[in-house]
């Protein structure tokens, strides 16, 4: 079981609530992924936001920079919006990332985006959200495959390519091309038929009842001739570890109640409650707030619904503390990961 943490940038706040620098936030996401290889972490991603708060916005850019300064952590976007960027832009980023980091390990994650702000801003209709992530996945799956540098391929969404080179290669030829959905049961036969790995993000709800869809997309998998090391699944959710359960809650809510007053303006929502907080992040809820030993079990509770084989969590937002960050990454490192193996080679039977 691969442990690691994903982020979008968090914006750092002043005492009075309101948003310090972008540029100190993403200062802030370079220190927490290189501290997260030197404590032993497996994998971090970045994930596409282009807000204030979350202004991650170039995913390939963060993670090129952390190649060059890490040595062995796996890196990937969480996700890249593949619908309103430019595929072979995205191939060549990751790429160059894959180059500087000496191959193997860097990752592409596309996802569709529940948050819909690239589409005004790089002026994409959002009537066209399912045709022009199919096609540019398709492009993107196109490029990767590629055993040359020349590409070929049409479609309508973008100008065709005819034997045009989309450079540089990776090191070893392709990079590992995961599919992200949010629990969407077409976005799991998708990846199932294709062939691709699918990470679920699971923000709320039961963990556990994201099961039936994985079971969908290995049985998508497996009708369409797909197996082997390929087919494999990976939960991202939201989290947070401190050396005791009220430590890591009282660390983590204010940032979340931050974090869904902004979205609430943004989409309706109502003002979030403090008892709606408290109910997800006990176990059966999908947010993986506490100490090292409960957090261990609970990753390996679902891991027995789900069969992952990476369990990565979002810490910083809403303002978390950058203190708070690195001890949580150094505790999922040093105190989770551990305790899951241990669990996992049936050393104790206490998952529950």
């Amino acid at each position: 079981m691969q442990i690691g943490a994903y982020s979008f940038g968090d914006t750092p706040l002043n005492d009075d609530g309101s948003p310090r620098t972008t540029a100190e936030a993403i200062r802030n996401l370079h220190e927490a992924i290189v501290h997260a290889d030197r404590v032993g972490l497996d994998y971090f991603a970045v994930g596409e936001h282009h807000t204030v708060s979350m202004p991650a916005s170039s995913p390939g850019t963060v993670i090129a920079a952390a190649a060059a300064a890490t040595k062995r952590i796996v890196l990937g976007s969480g996700a890249s919006i593949i619908g309103t960027d430019d595929p072979v832009r995205v191939f060549q980023q990751f790429a160059i990332a894959d180059a500087v980091s000496g191959g193997g390990r860097v990752e592409i994650t596309a996802g569709r985006g529940s948050s819909v702000e690239t589409f005004p801003l790089f002026g994409y209709d959002l009537r066209e959200y399912d045709d022009l992530y199919a096609q540019k996945l398709d492009l993107l799956m196109t490029i990767n495959e590629s055993t040359s540098e020349e590409v070929t391929w049409s479609g309508t969404v973008r100008p065709a390519l005819d034997a045009l080179a989309v450079v540089p290669r990776p090191v070893r030829g392709r990079l590992p091309l995961w599919l992200a959905t949010g629990g969407n049961a077409a976005s799991s036969v998708r990846a199932g038929r294709l062939g691709l790995p699918i990470a679920y993000g699971i923000i709320g709800g039961e963990p556990h009842r994201f099961a039936p869809l994985a079971d969908l997309y290995r049985r998508s998998a497996a009708q369409a001739g797909h197996a082997g090391d390929e087919i494999k699944v990976s939960v991202g959710a939201l989290g947070l570890i401190a050396p005791t359960k009220q430590e890591a809650m009282e660390r983590f809510y204010p940032g979340w109640h931050n974090l869904n007053v902004e979205m609430g303006l943004l989409r309706g929502w109502a003002p979030p409650e403090r008892r709606a907080f408290e109910a997800q992040a006990q176990p059966g809820g999908a947010y993986y707030v506490g100490d090292p030993d409960e957090i261990a079990r609970r990753i390996v509770h679902l891991q027995q619904h789900m069969g992952h084989m990476r369990h990565f969590l979002q810490m910083d937002v809403g303002g978390l503390p950058q203190e708070h960050f690195l001890e949580s990454l150094t505790l999922l490192a040093t105190e989770v990961a551990p305790r899951v193996e241990r669990l996992l080679a049936g050393k104790t039977a206490d998952v529950a």
